[in-house]
């Protein structure tokens, strides 16, 4: 469990802001919480799941950089899966923390994810394996001000609970899904497709990846959820909602979500990372600068 508080100083504000004149820069807090937990299931004998966060370590990186937190599923029947998790997920950190400060979370993560993608390739051919191929799912939120920035790509979702209602705020690529799209399938087939689990695109599957990338604006109580379909796939949004969207205690959430998955399945790797807004401050952009909303 972490907790992160930004350090502000106090501010006064004067008479409404002219339109013609250019908004100082302010301080701008973001108060966040959060947990985090992997599970083998009942069947796997490795965990081919992996989680990581960025923090911000100062005040400065609150409002410069903000937060991300990445969640990646090593694809089942590839070589090396959790090595390909591993990779991306540490790729993903390690170039958000190197980012310039103040760059756009959207842009960002779009860049971060392809960046992923040519880190698992890279990381397939120096296994030393011949015909290694590496692949993974991955899901990342970034946050700061008062917005989350939201990429994924396969299959690992990201849902927003918020007045405990949960919001599936990702797409799942796979093959069904895009069968959808064309107008083979309706909704109400993909349940019992043979291709709902066939993933239609990942990380180290092609040169160039196409992440999905939208942004949301938060509010303070709501809470994140990113997991691999290992939790997905055996609790329900709704049940998501009702464990994790209450105020209580984000580690025990996580717990109680990954029990509930071991005890309706466990046949696969259970992930979970738990993200609730306690505070934010509401910004507008001027000329790509933050500034304060009264």
């Amino acid at each position: 469990m972490y907790r992160g508080r930004a350090v502000t100083s106090p501010t006064s504000f004067g008479a409404a802001i002219a339109p013609a004149r250019t908004p100082a820069p302010l301080p701008i807090s973001m108060d966040v919480e959060f947990a985090q937990l992997s599970d083998l299931g009942r069947v796997r004998q490795g965990n081919e799941d992996y989680l990581g966060h960025a923090v911000p370590d100062t005040p400065g990186r609150v409002r410069s950089h903000g937060w991300l937190f990445v969640l990646a599923d090593g694809v089942g029947g590839h070589d090396l899966g959790e090595v390909a998790s591993h990779t991306a997920v540490e790729s993903m950190l390690g170039s958000f923390r190197d980012a310039p400060a103040g760059e756009s979370h959207g842009a960002l993560l779009g860049r971060l994810v392809q960046k992923a993608n040519t880190c698992v390739i890279d990381a397939g051919h120096a296994s030393g394996s011949p015909g290694a191929a590496m692949a993974t799912t991955i899901v990342a939120c970034a946050l700061r001000y008062d917005r989350a920035a939201i990429a994924h790509v396969g299959d690992s979702r990201c849902y927003l609970i918020r007045r405990g209602q949960a919001s599936l705020l990702t797409r799942d690529h796979t093959i069904a899904n895009e069968h959808v799209k064309l107008g083979l399938l309706s909704n109400d087939e993909v349940a019992n497709s043979p291709t709902k689990h066939i993933l239609s695109r990942c990380l180290g599957g092609e040169l160039v990846v196409g992440a999905e990338v939208n942004e949301h604006q938060v509010f303070a109580e709501d809470v994140l959820l990113l997991c691999s379909d290992g939790l997905h796939g055996s609790v329900t949004g709704s049940e998501m909602a009702a464990i994790a969207g209450h105020g209580g205690d984000l580690a025990h959430a996580a717990q109680r979500l990954v029990d509930l998955a071991n005890q309706r399945d466990g046949s696969d790797n259970i992930s979970v990372l738990l993200i609730r807004v306690r505070s934010v401050e509401r910004v507008g952009m001027y000329r790509g600068r933050p500034y304060l909303l009264r």
